[in-house]
């Protein structure tokens, strides 16, 4: 049942890749690889305590979200809420698309 829900992140980082600049893109592909973790775990912690310190003006809490994504790729029980989390958040911007497309 993990591999499923790593699939589905995958899915979703791929879709969110899809939508970044070129740049950030290739930063998040090179992050995801299983050859990165040694990058990824410290980042993501970085990013996570980054994220709750979001009041400061140089940190912001894009940082929270970003930095579970990553850790989620390491620790299996992160895997399922993270995977539902981002279906949902796709979902919801597939109905702004539609919905600015329509208006």
């Amino acid at each position: 049942m993990s591999s499923d829900h790593r699939a589905e992140l995958d899915r979703h980082f791929a879709w969110f890749e899809s939508k970044m600049p070129p740049r950030p893109a290739k930063f998040i592909g090179w992050v995801r690889r299983p050859s990165s973790r040694l990058a990824r775990v410290p980042l993501a912690v970085l990013l996570v305590v980054g994220g709750v310190f979001s009041f400061l003006p140089v940190l912001g809490l894009w940082m929270l979200p970003l930095g579970l994504m990553l850790i989620a790729l390491d620790l299996p029980f992160l895997q399922r809420p993270m995977a539902r989390t981002l279906g949902w958040i796709e979902r919801k911007w597939m109905e702004r698309e539609a919905a600015k497309r329509t208006s």
